[in-house]
């Protein structure tokens, strides 16, 4: 169990820390100004994210050097310091496409080498466990959370919200077992996302940017890895706990696909963000979320770790109606098509 006192500090250093930050985006004019397709109707500073990203670094660095945290999952977590360092700098000067997922591969890659060998996967009873494949999922997975995040970081307190809750789980599911590494990431996580949420819920008076959102995504990867790796929860866990994220990205991802959209495009048709406009209320989305996440996906998740060869199927339970929900609420679709069948 870690220090209350540990988590309280973590969260003030975050809340100030989120603060300086602010104050240094409005004097160097590092601000996102409003479009069209915009949630936000004032220019408004960003890169808060930073905050959790410099926290982390600080904790694992402590620790490694306490024992801690063994050497080799510290030098893992170089890998989302290079994802965080690719999303400041898109943050201030929009890199090309093809840039940033290059180094988000290369991100992924050094990840996965320095983690070792990818747990096997549990399938109803029948396991998948061939070193390649496991290896290739893992590194197409960690590029499409990072991106996956980023996508869903578009209304008032969302993302950080989802972090809060999903690290926060994440550390309660893994404080008996014998992993400290994950427990120890996990809540310097959930208490550093709280010191910025209080800053970015709405109306955010700063946003987490794409160094804090594609960190969030990737750090959440890893943290999966490392916990199938010791056993502590599986794959089908991490699903359920993001399966609103999940459902609503992918299914978005998808419809624009087929629609021959790209899908590395900004856009405003993210079932989340059909809801915000439907609310009229950023606050409104991120506390159904949150009552979402607790009422229906937090006792699922639950059940995946005492039920293991149930875990698929009880995934499929838990996102199936996600889907449709967001399926529903016009994931993908374009706003104005939306209004006009509404």
């Amino acid at each position: 169990m870690l220090p209350f006192m540990f988590l309280v500090g973590v969260f003030l250093l975050s809340l100030l820390l989120t603060g300086a930050i602010r104050r240094l985006a409005l004097r160097r004019q590092i601000l996102d100004v409003p479009q069209s397709r915009s949630a936000h109707s004032v220019p408004t500073p960003v890169g808060g994210g930073l905050s959790i990203v410099l926290l982390l670094l600080i904790v694992s660095t402590v620790a490694v050097y306490a024992d801690y945290l063994s050497p080799q999952t510290y030098l893992a977590l170089y890998g989302a310091y290079l994802v965080a360092l690719v999303g400041l700098l898109d943050d201030l000067w929009e890199l090309r496409i093809s840039i940033r997922v290059s180094l988000q591969f290369l991100a992924a890659a050094w990840s996965l080498y320095w983690l070792g060998d990818v747990a096997p996967i549990n399938i109803g009873g029948w396991q998948l466990q061939q070193p390649i494949i496991l290896a290739t999922l893992a590194l197409f997975a960690l590029v499409w959370l990072l991106n996956l995040y980023n996508f869903m970081d578009g209304t008032d307190g969302i993302a950080g919200t989802e972090l809060v809750f999903v690290a926060a789980m994440a550390a309660l599911l893994t404080i008996e077992s014998a992993d400290y590494e994950v427990t120890l990431i996990a809540s310097t996580l959930a208490v550093a996302a709280a010191g910025f949420l209080a800053w970015n819920w709405a109306p955010a008076k700063i946003f987490m940017g794409d160094v804090g959102s594609g960190f969030s995504g990737f750090m959440l990867g890893l943290l999966a890895l490392l916990s199938m790796a010791s056993d502590a929860m599986s794959v089908w866990t991490w699903l359920v706990l993001l399966g609103v994220f999940i459902t609503d990205a992918t299914l978005t991802l998808v419809r624009r696909a087929v629609e021959g959209k790209r899908w590395y495009e900004g856009h405003s048709s993210h079932a989340y963000q059909h809801l915000a406009r439907r609310y009229k209320s950023h606050a409104k989305v991120t506390i159904s979320l949150l009552m979402v996440n607790l009422l229906w996906l937090t006792p699922l998740a639950y059940w995946t770790t005492v039920a293991e060869d149930l875990g698929f199927l009880i995934c499929l339970l838990a996102l199936a109606p996600l889907a449709f929900m967001a399926y529903r609420l016009g994931a993908g679709i374009e706003p104005s098509a939306v209004q006009a069948n509404s």
